[in-house]
């Protein structure tokens, strides 16, 4: 993993095709890198790393990112229209907080993390649950 920082904290990170393109200042680095259990995230399968509310800016494509918000609105999920990938959202669970597609930072990629951590989204701790439910881990097999 080769995370890609320039002097001033700045990660450059893009959807899949390279409409939308961000500069992410995370706030804990790679050492945020989460997933979660709520239906949204369950089915989006990706590792959300976290940036401060002025650590997320769209250089490029705003026009196309695709927001959706569920079950109480509070956190918006954003998307590329035109590759469907997700980049960002605004956490319900902190407002002042994005949480940031990690594959979509430049030299990371999801298989990177031997382990990351998974949140219970399905009790919220914006409804008095949450904390750690588990841990999700990835072990390369020999070969390429």
């Amino acid at each position: 993993m080769s995370l890609t920082v320039d002097e001033d904290g700045w990660t450059p990170a893009a959807c899949h095709c390279g409409t939308v393109r961000l500069r992410v200042r995370l706030s804990d680095g790679l050492a945020s890198a989460r997933r979660c259990d709520c239906s949204l995230c369950r089915m989006r399968g990706a590792v959300a790393v976290t940036a401060g509310l002025g650590g997320v800016e769209v250089l490029e494509g705003a026009e196309a990112l695709t927001e959706y918000r569920f079950n109480t609105g509070a956190a918006r999920h954003f998307f590329c229209s035109k590759c469907g990938i997700y980049t960002h959202h605004r956490r319900r669970s902190n407002p002042n907080e994005y949480g940031v597609n990690a594959a979509c930072l430049e030299g990371v990629s999801p298989f990177d993390f031997a382990e990351v951590l998974i949140n219970d989204g399905v009790n919220h701790p914006s409804d008095g649950g949450g904390g750690v439910v588990g841990v999700l881990r990835y072990e390369r097999v020999k070969g390429d």
